[in-house]
């Protein structure tokens, strides 16, 4: 079996792939030809030892997707605006000043971090503080679990009915079809990636309940050593500033039980362990088309450096 050390997200219009020292983001242009920027890219983990122990190289590894997440959105969305600008027959800037570009980026990147740890972080412990088991460190913790969970499924949802985001969730699905197609060693031709699922077990989708669940235990141990050090249980504020410490700990243990259910991904208990992310895969990934899918296996070809590009490949200098 391929190394299956390879992962992707879906972007506006196309999708990025990451393998262990590339990567490369591929984009439907709406001349038909397909737009990839490759970018090398070796993780810190491989780089320095200590940030390759486990929980760790967890921890660090969702920084670095979540920055290089952003990045490839961002540059989605600038090939998207340019081909909109010359449709109405705008002159557009063969390159932008990298100095605007690198700004809007940190000042996205800041936003989504603040309004999620806003939402998904500090509004369950509030939630759960005015239903008054805040003494009980595993009720507290559970209530604030299920509620953070619930929020999730109702935003993906929500999100799930916009029209404008189909094509986004078929990217998605074309992303984790030639994925399949690659870890199970089959040609990498559209019509191959086809008859794979559009559900994967190491998706982000799975990570995030994995996440979910291991902070309830994590976050009822860390209130309970509180509560017994200082004789009373931890107030709101001080709740919130110890479990965001503990985040990091929470990401990286999250990552390693990710990565772990990918390799035992046969075993029984594995299989009930990643099932309801895979259910919620459900909903986030739609069945693509075979455009869709040449988009999505361009940029994996690129990742893993592979030969045998098409004529409507334009590589970004």
């Amino acid at each position: 079996m391929p190394d299956l050390s390879v992962g992707g997200q879906a972007v506006i219009e196309g999708v990025m792939m990451r393998s262990t020292d590339r990567v490369s983001t591929a984009v439907r242009r709406s001349d038909g030809t397909i737009e990839v920027r490759n970018e090398d890219f070796v993780p810190i983990s491989k780089r320095k030892k200590f940030f390759g122990i486990p929980i760790v190289r967890g921890a660090i590894s969702f920084v670095e997707m979540l920055i290089i997440g952003i990045r490839s959105l961002n540059y989605s969305a600038e090939v998207a605006a340019a081909d909109i600008e010359r449709e109405q027959g705008k002159d557009v800037e063969a390159d932008k000043p990298a100095s605007s570009t690198s700004t809007m980026l940190i000042l996205t990147a800041v936003a989504a971090i603040a309004l999620g740890v806003g939402i998904f972080f500090f509004l369950p412990l509030w939630f759960s503080s005015l239903l008054h088991v805040k003494k009980d460190a595993l009720s507290f913790n559970l209530v604030a679990g299920v509620f953070r969970v619930a929020m999730f499924l109702v935003y993906i949802w929500a999100i799930s009915h916009f029209n404008d985001l189909r094509r986004v969730f078929q990217y998605h699905g074309a992303e984790h079809k030639s994925i399949w197609a690659f870890e199970s060693g089959k040609d990498l031709l559209p019509e191959e990636a086809q008859k794979f699922t559009t559900r994967h077990p190491r998706c982000g989708t799975s990570f995030i309940l994995i996440v979910a669940i291991l902070a309830i235990i994590i976050y009822s141990i860390s209130d309970t050593i509180y509560a017994v050090v200082t004789g009373a249980p931890p107030t709101l504020p001080m709740r919130f500033l110890v479990h965001f410490s503990l985040l990091p700990l929470v990401a990286g243990g999250s990552y390693e039980l990710l990565k772990l259910s990918g390799r035992t991904r046969e075993n029984m208990i594995t299989k009930i362990f990643i099932s309801p992310g895979l259910w919620l895969q459900a909903m986030t990934t739609r069945e693509p088309s075979l455009d869709q899918l040449e988009v999505a296996i361009v940029a994996l070809k690129n990742s893993l450096r592979m030969e045998g590009q098409s004529e409507k490949v334009i590589i970004e200098k």
